[in-house]
């Protein structure tokens, strides 16, 4: 019974730092509307701001491309010469490729 009184007591002199305190984690932690939880939505809305940017650049580059499409024939040309390997009748395609042979491949090309 001595405890008991001695804590109501000690309750009873700090509770408005007992609620303070208990206020402070639940809105800094615990709450839906956290401090943690809003730095992820920080976090969230930067990732999302540079998507955005990189989706305008691409943008802005597909839209010069598509307006020297319809202002070139000769686009058409480049395009289909650079990107699907296509020629006209005089001319041959050579593709050269920086890409290393690994391993595996050079054992299948000596056997």
């Amino acid at each position: 019974m001595g405890r008991l009184k001695l804590i109501m007591a000690l309750v009873g002199h700090y509770k408005y730092a007992i609620v303070i305190i208990a206020g402070i984690i639940l809105v800094g932690f615990v709450d839906e509307n956290s401090f943690m939880h809003r730095v992820q939505l920080e976090m969230q809305i930067s990732d999302l701001r540079q998507q955005i940017d990189k989706y305008n650049a691409q943008n802005e580059d597909d839209m010069r491309k598509l307006k020297e499409l319809n202002h070139d024939p000769g686009a058409y040309q480049k395009i289909a010469r650079e990107r699907y390997f296509m020629q006209t009748d005089d001319e041959d395609i050579y593709v050269l490729s920086d890409d290393k042979k690994t391993e595996s491949d050079n054992n299948e090309t000596n056997e």
